[in-house]
Order: structure tokens, then sequence, then C-alpha cells
């Protein structure tokens, strides 16, 4: 809630900034051409015509000033009906020298009309410049912020899949077209600030133009944070796991090796020995060597493939089969096409440690534990439930690091199942990547 309160902060200020750089022109407006009342320009280079000229009005109403010493300046039918010109009228103008050789000078600016000065004011109502400025700082703020806003909400929920990208550009296209039709545009005639879709005259090419740079320093800005955003989760999630990872270390070392386990290991070498069995002492003593070995060879890593972690079940598993001889049990039902698959290492120590402690384990019930692989690519270690008559306390702990392992390195969750006669784990196991 923090952080997408805060992201919303962050989209709003980058808004404000993109909406003042797409508004430079107008802000310029603004503090440099305060004085001058009239706003319409025509490009291209002003000449002052000095002298009256009286204008001439043809049958298809263009008209044309006159001057004697001059070439005549056209006068553009629009301008004859917007100022409601007439014929015979007497003006003063500046004029827009032509774009080609040979062609007319065209009116630009009327100084006096028929001996008064020339009021644009009449003619071109504007709104007041600053409401006309707000509104359009308003409008490109409220278009960057949507846009950064959908990109970022639509992609983050799926982590970048490729169907969360698609939709977050059909609603970026959706968003622009709408905003584009909602754009603020200022009426001359009117004098007011109207919507986009009610102007009747061409296409606005200067206001694409606008909503495109806008747009699309939008998305690059969404899409950058999106990556540094995710770049910096994967470094917290990592941080994360590096602590989970030393306290489940804790944990399984302070299992393995402690003094309990170890008299228990020795306990079980020494009656091997005493029973003159040397092969079995021998391959019990490798099993134990494999087994510290792998604890420490592996405490580091995080993925490793099914095949490696069963070789560490069995050794781990063949001490309790010899401590609890012809009384424990363990079945191996692997698949071989799962044996190149991943699981966090170090998985199956504490489970196979959970079942052994707090089940009952004699001749007259004997304890079988079945580690198998499903159909689905999930691996399953079972038991039925056999209640000591004085259970050790469970803490809990060696379970929950396991979820949390699991959370962190695999994005995925372990299943419990217990039904008061069978305690069931499921773990989904990571195919390889180039399957």
């Amino acid at each position: 809630m923090k952080r997408t309160r805060t992201d919303l902060w962050i989209n709003l200020m980058v808004a404000v900034a993109i909406s003042l750089v797409v508004n430079f022109s107008y802000l310029m407006l603004l503090f440099g051409d305060q004085h001058n009342e009239w706003r319409p320009r025509i490009p291209g280079r002003n000449i002052e015509y000095p002298g009256v000229a009286e204008l001439s009005l043809s049958p298809d109403g263009h008209g044309y000033l006159v001057y004697q010493d001059r070439d005549s300046v056209y006068v553009p039918q629009e301008r004859i009906r917007w100022f409601h010109l007439q014929h015979g009228d007497r003006m003063e103008v500046d004029v827009n020298a032509p774009r080609r050789e040979g062609g007319h000078y065209r009116l630009n600016r009327i100084y006096m009309l028929n001996g008064m000065a020339f009021d644009y004011n009449k003619y071109f109502n504007y709104p007041s410049r600053n409401i006309e400025i707000a509104s359009q700082m308003l409008f490109y703020i409220l278009l960057s912020f949507l846009l950064m806003t959908a990109v970022q909400r639509t992609i983050r929920r799926s982590r970048f899949g490729t169907r969360s990208v698609m939709l977050a550009c059909a609603l970026c296209a959706v968003i622009v077209v709408v905003m584009y039709l909602l754009a603020p545009y200022t009426d001359w005639h009117e004098g007011v600030i109207k919507l986009n879709f009610m102007r009747q005259d061409k296409i606005d090419a200067q206001l694409i133009l606008k909503c495109s740079m806008a747009s699309f320093v939008s998305i690059l800005y969404a899409w950058v944070r999106l990556l540094v955003s995710r770049q910096q989760d994967v470094e917290m999630q990592l941080e994360q796991l590096k602590n989970e990872s030393l306290t489940s270390k804790y944990n399984m070392l302070m299992g393995q090796i402690s003094p309990h386990f170890f008299f228990n290991s020795l306990n079980s070498l020494s009656m091997l020995v005493r029973d003159k069995q040397s092969d079995t002492a021998l391959r019990y003593i490798e099993q134990l060597s494999y087994t510290f070995r792998y604890i420490i060879q592996n405490g580091q890593n995080t993925l490793i493939p099914l095949a490696e972690e069963l070789k560490f079940a069995e050794a781990y598993s063949y001490q309790y089969s010899i401590r609890y001889a012809d009384k424990l049990f363990f079945d191996f039902q692997i698949e071989e096409r799962f044996l190149n698959w991943s699981l966090p290492a170090l998985s199956l120590q504490p489970l196979i440690g959970n079942t052994v402690k707090h089940n009952t384990i004699t001749k007259s019930k004997p304890l079988h534990v079945t580690i198998r692989t499903t159909a689905d690519g999930w691996l399953e270690i079972s038991n039925p439930i056999s209640p000591k008559l004085e259970s050790e306390p469970s803490t809990g702990i060696g379970l929950e690091n396991l979820r949390n392992r699991w959370r962190l390195i695999t994005g995925h969750e372990i299943e419990v199942l217990n039904d008061e006669r069978t305690f069931v784990v499921r773990m989904p196991l990571q195919a390889p990547t180039h399957e």
C-alpha cells in the first residue's frame, strides 16, 4: 500500500514535468509576450507597408489593397469575413512577404481601419491566457499520469508476461485516443475553451505531435521505472533469501551435527563394529561422510537436480535404516525423466527427520516412508501417521523454513496434506529451462 501510494506521487510529479516541457512555448508566451493582446500570428517575414490603401473586393469575395507606388496586397476571404471588411475601407497594415517569387504579398496585421485603431479583441474573443495555459497543463498532466499508471499497474501484476504487455499497449492506445478527443482548444470567435471532438475544422497536427511526445515519454518512463523496480525487488528477495538461508542452514546443521545426532550415529557405528559387520560399517561411514559433505557443499546453493538430492536422501535415510533395522523402510519411486528437474537443496532432510521424530517405530509397527514423483512433476514424501505415546514437542520451524525457501526460490508453494491417517508433503519440481 505504501509503495503504491509512493508510485502515484512520483507519477504525478513526472507528469507535471512532462507537461511543463510540452507546454514550454505556451509558458514563454505567458512570461515574454504579456503586453501584446492580439495572439494569432501568421508565419513568415513581416513587412510594414506605410501609408493608407483602399480595399477592393472582387465578386468571389477575395480582396486587394491597392497602393499607388507599391504592389497590391492580397486579403484572404476569411479575413474579410472575420473582420467584416467592406469595399472601399481604407487601412494601414503590415504584410507577409510572398513565399515564392512572383507571388502576392498577403495581409498580416491591420493597424488602422478607416482612421481608427483596429481592435482585434473585438473579433478574437480569447479567454484569459492564464486559463488557456492552465487547461493545457492539466490536460497533459492527466494524459501522462494515466499512461504511466496504466503501464505500471497492468504489467507489474503479472511480472512482465506477454499477455500483460499486450494489454498495457492496448490500454495506452485507448487512453491516447480518448484523451485526444477530450483535448482542450480555444475557439477564437466564441472566446471559450472547447473539447477537441467539437472541432469542425481540419485535424490539429500540432496537437497530435504534442500528444505523441507526451505519450512516448510517459510510456518510456513507466517502462524504465518498472525495470528498475523489478531489479530492486530481485535484490530484496535475494537479501531476504540470504537471511532465510542462514537461518535454514543453522537449523539444518544443528539438526544434523547436534550431539544427539552424532551420538546416535556413533552408537550405530559401534554396534556394527561390535557385531563384526565390517562391510556394513564401512558403508555406514561412507554414507555418513557423504551426508556431512553434501550439507557443507550445498549450503550455499539454491536449486539442485533431483538426482543429487535423492542421492543425499538415500545416504541420510540409510543411517536411520541401520538405527531402526527391520523397522524403518524407505521406498523411492522416481521416474527417470524427472531426475534432471530441480528443487531447492536440502529439501528432503527436514521431512525425513520429522518423519522419524514424530512417529512410533517398532517391530510391531514398522514405518514405511515413500518418496515418489507424480505424473505432473511433483515430488511427494508420505508416511502413515503413527504418533508416539510421548511425542516430542514440535516447533514447526523446519517445515516453515522449507515453505519460505520454496516460495522465495521457486515462487511456488509446497502442499501439506494430513487426513489423520497419512501425512503427505508435495513439492513442485522445476523443469529444465531448455525443455
